[in-house]
């Protein structure tokens, strides 16, 4: 049960579930401070003032006190803290000091959204909306907590106005700080590249700054938006873990600065390279959701929070907890290499092996016959198509299938009519020469026309197609910034009015579309977050379909993700990223851990692997719901070993499917046993293959011993049930 108090005596905040609290503190009356956050406590009786500094409570001043010492939880720049800050703002006589005291707080159910921003949803919880106010400017700052009962999780995010008689400008808005008193843990990233996303980095703190961040525009294929702190001793399996993830699709930072006094700032938030966001008086700036989590049962604990989360309170509409069908995508089987029939034969085959979905991939619009023309001009190629999107997806229906569309509507090709008739849309810098990336530019999203151009031409596609799926990509980062229509002064605003315009064209079309099951993408995995998981429940999670390299990205992605939201597929052999070879038994059990797909040509495949295919989607129906939406437990690290496990569990403990894979063979190698977890020990469960039967309890303290490996790249799987 989840509550917020509220102490006179001692200005304590607290807020806390069954299991975890939040703890912060009011130094002198007037100064948020950060007191405890941890497993459950009833209250901290500490005198923080006196034990971190030479002052109490009757002798703090701002004026005196070096507030670099002390716990922040509003940090700001410009003040007696030198450390760097949440928030600087740049007044018109080109000072930055501020003096935020607390002015007012008020506790509410539920939890209020941010505008213009995605959020989590507020079943089961209470917030607290903290006020601070400078004096001197009238600027206030609107600090926002909300405490979940079914997640160990904290939503933070700030809101500032504008309450005094002139502009402001805004050149740090960042949405969390999190002061520990001390440095000892080490740091947990998620970085890569194309084809390599996510891969988990850990190292010790020292001191100064670290982290990850980026300028690209997106959250983007190199960095993720989320950083984990680990206690000493903490592991998969225990410790303390705190850890904070950004519900944001644009440029962000996370970052931890270790001090001289050894104490470590942990901050999420918008990036502050390029950025700043001018305030006339009466207006307000809202930063985006961070959420902060808290385990006791290290990583996987942690994990099992996020994803929690995720299916109560970030996915939404009809797909949220739903199982998803099981497609065939064209992109590795044709490329821009097809027509209708070839197209058609594909979804034949599909159909007679069980797959729900056909997915028509780049190539069927404008005259695009390669990745160098047509993007914006979202008209049929009736050269490949002669009866049309419409026809295609009748003849599809026709089939018992359903129909997915690939859509990129944020990107324009200077070989395009939509180019031609408006060459002013796209993001440039003046006159400067346009820096193609893939032969195409960025649409400016900041512009009224350009989003309703997007929105009109995009959902007169979905509707002529009759889709039932959408995956949309982009392709390409944000190079040489600069608008249009925003004056000199506005142009570091661009990053940020950029991807609000994205989520406004993104909840107008998914709006527009309530039964459709839209799927995001960016060149691969380079907008996996939370912000766009508020508005579509799953993302392709890379280009790269190597089963091991799969094994990998989707390993770390789900530190923050449930499988429910990792798009993944079997694709062909020689893989088309690595070249590697890997058994379909493999590929296909790596791509049960998402939502499962098919990328290669069916019609090339020998009867004896349609078979075997036919096979694997009976099996994939028969999890899937334990599989997307189970408790989730890894189990062997691909980042320590040549193995990579993991399992998902149902809530009620009664249903089990385990994945294990070996990557090269070794011979005269003897399996060791793989401990489970999440199981019933007084149950016995049964492996719906081969009907062995173990003991719940022996599964988790003795383990199972996977098949031995014969060849590279080899996998065993079990579906278990108890008796």
């Amino acid at each position: 049960m989840t509550a917020i108090t509220f102490d006179v005596q001692t200005r304590c905040f607290h807020l806390l579930n069954d299991r975890v609290s939040y703890i912060l503190r009011l130094g002198a009356g007037a100064y948020p401070l950060h007191l405890y956050w941890g497993r459950r406590v009833r209250a901290v009786h500490d005198d923080l003032l006196s034990r971190l500094t030479p002052y109490t409570d009757e002798t703090f001043s701002l004026h005196e006190t070096p507030l670099d010492l002390l716990p922040q939880e509003c940090p700001v720049m410009g003040g007696a803290d030198l450390r760097e800050g949440m928030l600087t703002v740049r007044h018109t006589d080109g000072t930055d000091a501020l003096d935020l005291r607390y002015e007012r707080h008020e506790i509410l159910e539920g939890k209020p959204q941010l505008a213009g921003l995605p959020s989590a949803r507020g079943e089961g919880a209470r917030t607290l909306l903290l006020t601070l106010r400078d004096a001197e400017s009238g600027l206030s700052v609107e600090l926002a907590y909300t405490i979940y009962d079914d997640a160990d999780i904290i939503a933070r995010s700030a809101r500032i106005i504008n309450g005094g008689a002139q502009a402001v400008t805004l050149e740090r808005a960042l949405s969390a700080c999190v002061d520990f008193e001390k440095a000892d843990f080490s740091l947990v990233t998620l970085s890569g590249a194309w084809a390599r996303e996510r891969q988990a980095s850990v190292r010790p703190l020292v001191q100064g700054d670290q982290g990850v961040s980026t300028t690209r525009g997106a959250s983007s294929v190199q960095t993720n938006p989320f950083l984990a702190l680990l206690a000493p001793g903490a592991t998969e399996t225990q410790g303390e873990v705190y850890a904070m993830a950004l519900c944001y699709s644009g440029s962000f930072a996370a970052s931890v600065q270790v001090d001289q006094h050894g104490m470590a700032r942990a901050q999420i938030g918008i990036q502050p390279v390029n950025f700043s966001w001018t305030l006339a008086p009466g207006e307000s700036f809202t930063t985006p959701e961070a959420y902060l989590c808290f385990s006791a049962e290290g990583l996987g604990g942690m994990s099992r929070q996020f994803h929690t989360l995720v299916h109560s309170h970030i996915t939404t509409g009809r797909w949220a907890r739903s199982e998803r069908p099981l497609l065939v995508n064209n992109w590795e089987a044709t490329y821009f290499g097809f027509d209708e029939e070839k197209l058609l034969s594909l979804a034949r085959c599909a159909k007679d092996v069980g797959i729900d979905l056909f997915v028509l991939d780049d190539g069927w619009f404008g005259h695009r016959d390669a990745d160098n023309s047509s993007l914006g001009d979202w008209v049929d190629d009736m050269r490949k198509l002669p009866h049309g999107l419409a026809g295609l997806s009748e003849r599809i229906h026709a089939l018992g299938m359903k129909f997915g569309l690939w859509v990129e509507p944020e990107m324009i090709s200077p070989d395009s009519d939509l180019y031609r008739a408006h060459p002013d849309w796209c993001i440039h810098a003046g006159n400067r020469t346009r820096i193609e990336s893939r032969h195409q530019l960025v649409l400016d999203l900041s512009r009224e026309d350009v989003r309703e151009y997007i929105v009109t031409s995009i959902c007169a596609a979905l509707r002529r197609g009759n889709v039932d799926y959408v995956k949309w990509d982009m392709n390409r980062n944000i190079n040489m910034w600069g608008s249009a229509c925003l004056s000199a002064d506005r142009q570091k605003e661009l990053g940020h009015r950029y991807i609000l315009g994205l989520y406004e064209i993104m909840s107008r079309v998914v709006r527009e579309f309530p039964d459709v099951l839209f799927e995001s993408c960016a060149g691969g995995g380079g907008r996996f977050d939370l912000g766009l998981m508020c508005l579509m429940p799953q993302a392709w999670c890379s280009d790269d379909t190597d089963a091991w390299m799969r094994c990998r990205i989707q390993y770390a992605t789900s530190y923050v993700f449930p499988p429910s939201t990792m798009g993944a597929h079997v694709s062909a052999v020689p893989n088309h990223q690595t070249g590697r070879i890997s058994p379909l038994a493999t590929r296909a059990a790596v791509a049960m851990g998402g939502t499962y797909g098919y990328e290669l040509d069916l019609t090339r495949l020998p009867a004896e692997e349609l078979e075997q295919i036919a096979a694997l989607n009976r099996r994939v129906h028969a999890m899937q719901r334990v599989l997307l939406y189970g408790d989730f437990y890894r189990l062997r690290s691909p980042f320590a070993g040549n193995e990579c496990a993991w399992m998902s569990v149902s809530p009620d403990r009664r249903e089990a499917v385990v994945t294990h894979v070996t990557a090269l063979a070794q011979p005269n190698f003897k399996p060791s046993p793989l401990r489970l977890a999440g199981l019933d020990p007084e149950l016995d469960y049964r492996d719906e293959e081969t009907g062995r039967v173990w003991g719940g309890d022996e599964l988790m303290n003795y383990g199972f011993v996977p098949n031995a490996p014969w060849g590279d790249y080899t996998a065993t799987q079990l579906h278990l049930k108890a008796l």
